[in-house]
């Protein structure tokens, strides 16, 4: 069966969301398919909650993958530690995935995934470690060598230029899973504003050595179309054939 992936079409559109849905008003990506519902329906399905994963486990919908930028905010994990928030510079928002304080914001590529893990291997090591590879292809395609740390989550790029053992997070992930459905997913930095990570210990990784980085910051002049084609090419390597999103599938 084939993936549903609700690529972005690059356009962006002002979408209101309900305070209690834990959103703020910003702007948000238009899907490839139009979103039906109510603004609360809306933020369910942007966080991965709600009864969809239990549809996927029960085979009574398709596996997903959203696209999409948020507005500036910080989100919480469920092992965030309140010491970690330097200043609330922008809305915080207690989520179900596992790490530690993010940003999320314009110009940071966010990818939700909700695919069944027990249609593939029920391994949350191994799912973990396939989310890092598609990052890692991802950037191969602009010749951005990222790799994995054993000690730190996410995918880091050296910066000898920065000093003796410097490196710097160009991508985050964190997620949580339902009856072995997926949610949550990757945050990759294409072109955000890296002083918003300033309000934060990003990831709880306090030691000067390491930072954040994006492709801008990397003198790379990447457009997020092509970072979308890029991730949709790796993803489908990894695992399997996707299809474009429908109004059915939203």
């Amino acid at each position: 069966n084939s993936l549903i992936y609700s690529a972005a079409n690059g356009h962006l559109e002002f979408v209101t969301l309900v305070e209690k849905a834990g959103l703020v008003a910003g702007r948000d990506q238009a899907f490839a398919y139009a979103v039906r519902g109510c603004y609360m329906d809306i933020a369910r399905k942007l966080l991965g909650e709600g009864a969809k994963p239990t549809a996927i486990a029960d085979g009574k919908a398709s596996e997903l993958v959203w696209l999409l930028e948020h507005p500036p905010l910080y989100t919480a994990g469920t092992s965030s530690k309140p010491e970690e928030l330097l200043e609330a510079r922008f809305p915080v928002h207690k989520v179900g995935r596992g790490g530690q304080f993010t940003y999320h914001g314009p110009g940071q590529r966010i990818a939700y995934a909700m695919l069944d893990l027990n249609r593939r291997k029920p391994d949350v090591r191994a799912y973990v470690a396939t989310l890092e590879e598609w990052i890692i292809q991802t950037l191969s395609w602009f010749n951005v060598r990222g790799e994995r740390r054993e000690d730190r989550i996410g995918v880091w790029v050296r910066r000898p230029e920065k000093g003796d053992g410097c490196e710097d997070k160009i991508a985050a992930l964190g997620i949580r899973v339902k009856r072995w459905v997926t949610m949550h997913g990757i945050a990759l930095n294409v072109e955000p504003d890296l002083s918003h990570f300033a309000g934060i210990v990003p990831c709880g990784i306090a030691e000067p050595r390491y930072g954040v980085t994006s492709f801008a910051d990397l003198g790379l002049p990447v457009s997020m179309t092509e970072v979308d084609m890029a991730l949709r090419a790796a993803f489908e390597e990894l695992f399997g054939k996707t299809q474009a999103a429908r109004d059915s599938a939203a």
